[in-house]
């Protein structure tokens, strides 16, 4: 790991997050119903499914997975201070490498789950990432990140808004990734505004189809193509192995 990596994780939520550290993890209702949407039809429908969060943060997902009664729940991250928050929603969390961890875990688990963790690896390491996800996974078992989209028009802000961050994806290129590392039903979501989080969300939810279309336009005229038709600031994709 770089020395700046080292620097920053090793007080990512109080130092360079502003969080603080004893602060306890959020259960907010508006994130649940954000992803329950975004990861509708991706989920087990086994309760015993083993599933890994990698990057695993303070433990938002772990929480919300729990809540939705999986009982077989995993986390893994570099930092100390979010393995202490993660570990007080699941006990199996590891502080560590997140490669070592995935190298050692070949075809232990039904669904890998990445959110806002892929774009921090450099070229190298996101290959090496992919093919390490595919091979800790079952037969037939599902990968699904969430990542900053290159195809958005604020693809920048997110982009550079972390010092970590080394590389920016676009949808399609992915997609073409994860083929690559022997994966295959590739899908792509937007993450934008959900009709079910309240009126104040149903409104941008209604204003986001009507911002849509001039971007879908812009694409074709300038392109001929309408593009991957996946707009928001960051976007989730699955896969399943092959």
């Amino acid at each position: 790991m770089s020395n700046y990596r080292q620097h920053i994780y090793e007080h990512y939520v109080s130092g360079f997050q502003g969080i603080k550290v004893e602060s306890p993890l959020s259960s907010s209702t508006r994130w649940a119903m954000a992803y329950q949407t975004y990861l509708r039809g991706w989920l087990p429908s086994d309760k015993t499914a083993r599933i890994l969060d990698v990057g695993c943060g303070s433990g938002n997902l772990l929480r919300y997975l729990k809540n939705l009664g999986y009982q077989s729940l995993h986390g893994v991250d570099i930092s100390p201070e979010q393995v202490a928050l993660a570990r007080q929603v699941a006990s199996d969390v590891v502080q560590g490498n997140v490669f070592d961890y995935l190298d050692s875990a070949s075809g232990q688990f039904d669904l890998i789950i990445g959110l806002d963790l892929v774009e921090h690896f450099d070229k190298d390491e996101v290959l090496r990432f992919l093919a390490a996800c595919r091979q800790a996974l079952r037969p037939g078992g599902r990968i699904i990140l969430q990542t900053p989209n290159a195809e958005s028009p604020w693809a920048c802000s997110i982009r550079y808004g972390d010092f970590t961050h080394e590389v920016c994806f676009s949808p399609r290129l992915l997609a073409r990734l994860l083929e690559m590392s022997g994966c295959r039903s590739v899908e792509a979501r937007e993450a934008g505004p959900v009709l079910r989080c309240g009126p104040s969300s149903a409104v941008r939810w209604l204003l986001w189809k009507f911002v849509r279309v001039p971007m879908i336009a812009w694409n074709i005229i300038e392109t001929g193509s309408a593009g991957s038709g996946v707009f928001t600031r960051v976007f989730l994709i699955s896969a399943v192995r092959a």
